[in-house]
C-alpha cells in the first residue's frame, strides 16, 4: 500500500508538473503572441510614419516647384510687357521720323515750288536749242569739222 501511495504522489506530481510545464509553455506563447504583435504594430507604425514623411517631403517639392514657376511665369510676363512697351516706343520714334520727314520734306517741296515760280525762265534760241545748244535736230551743218 506504500507503494501504491507512493505511486500515485509520484503520478500527481508528474501530472502537476506536467500541469505546470503546459500553463508555462501557454503563458510563454501567450507573450511571444503579444510581443510579435507589438513588433508588428512599431512596423506598420514605422512604415506609416515614414510614408506620411515622403509624402510631407513629395508635397513640399511640388510646392516649391510650383512657387518657382510662379516665379518664372511673373518674371516671363514682365519681360514680354517690357518687350511690348520698348516695341510700342520704337514704333513711336519711327512714326515721329517718318512725320518729320514727311513735313520736312513737304516743306522743301513748297520751297522749291515758291522759287521755282519766281525763278525766270530761259530764252530759247531757237529751234530745238536751248540755251545754244542743239537737242533734237541734227542736220549737217551742226557738227563742226576739225
Amino acid at each position: 500500500m506504500n507503494i501504491q501511495l507512493e505511486k500515485m504522489k509520484q503520478k500527481q506530481e508528474c501530472e502537476r508538473r506536467k500541469r505546470l510545464a503546459e500553463e508555462k509553455h501557454k503563458e510563454w506563447m501567450k507573450k511571444k503572441r503579444e510581443e510579435e504583435r507589438r513588433e508588428r504594430e512599431r512596423k506598420q507604425s514605422k512604415e506609416m510614419a515614414e510614408k506620411a514623411t515622403r509624402e510631407l517631403e513629395k508635397m513640399q517639392l511640388q510646392e516649391k516647384a510650383e512657387v518657382k514657376y510662379k516665379e518664372w511665369l511673373k518674371k516671363k510676363r514682365a519681360e514680354e510687357s517690357e518687350k511690348k512697351k520698348r516695341e510700342k516706343e520704337k514704333e513711336k520714334e519711327r512714326e515721329a521720323e517718318l512725320q518729320e520727314k514727311k513735313e520736312r520734306s513737304e516743306k522743301i517741296f513748297k520751297e522749291w515750288l515758291h522759287n521755282a515760280r519766281n525763278k525766270p525762265r530761259p530764252v530759247l534760241n531757237g529751234y530745238g536749242s536751248p540755251q545754244g545748244k542743239s537737242t533734237g535736230l541734227y542736220s549737217y551743218y551742226t557738227y563742226v569739222m576739225t
